[in-house]
């Protein structure tokens, strides 16, 4: 058994080994959810339910546990995409902050622009651009996390590239 199997197994009785955990994959959660969802506050509600989760959830050692967190993250995301489609446009817009790119350095010109990019794309697509690209996850990693054949999500992300290059051919 793997030392994060083992944290993970020994979290549900010991706070100390929960901590270490949430230590070691957190803040790779919390990039994935925040470039999943778009803000701050949400990406600490999805790490937050994640690990609730996983807590509550029986690992199997099929996938490596930050794998297996990967996928509880990319549903509880869902889950949250869901139900922001249910809600009035109003009310989304209100929530959301407007970019103020105007005086900042060009790195955060480029990480605003990147996020309007994948904002584009399907959820599909933006999920294989962001554990591919973003987080060098590789095929197998991503296939398990999103729980497809790795043929699926080799195709995912060869058409979520194309559709970038078409739509962004310019930039």
């Amino acid at each position: 058994m793997d030392e994060d199997s083992e944290l993970l197994k020994r979290g549900r009785r010991d706070p100390k080994a929960f901590r270490a955990l949430i230590e070691r994959h957190g803040p790779y959660l919390y990039g994935i959810a925040h470039t999943l969802s778009g803000n701050a506050a949400d990406a600490e509600d999805l790490v937050q339910e994640t690990l609730l989760g996983a807590i509550r959830s029986e690992f199997r050692g099929e996938s490596s546990v930050r794998t297996w967190l990967v996928r509880i993250l990319t549903n509880r995301a869902a889950m949250l995409r869901r139900t922001r489609r249910r809600r009035p446009e109003a009310e989304l817009k209100a929530e959301q902050a407007p970019p103020s790119a105007k005086d900042a350095a060009r790195a955060v010109d480029a990480k605003v622009d990147l996020a309007g990019m994948l904002d584009q794309l399907s959820i599909e697509h933006r999920q294989v651009i962001i554990l591919r690209e973003l987080d060098g996850l590789s095929y197998e990693e991503m296939a398990a996390a999103l729980g497809l054949p790795r043929g699926t999500v080799e195709s995912r992300l060869h058409r979520a590239r194309e559709e970038l290059r078409r739509r962004f051919k310019g930039y």
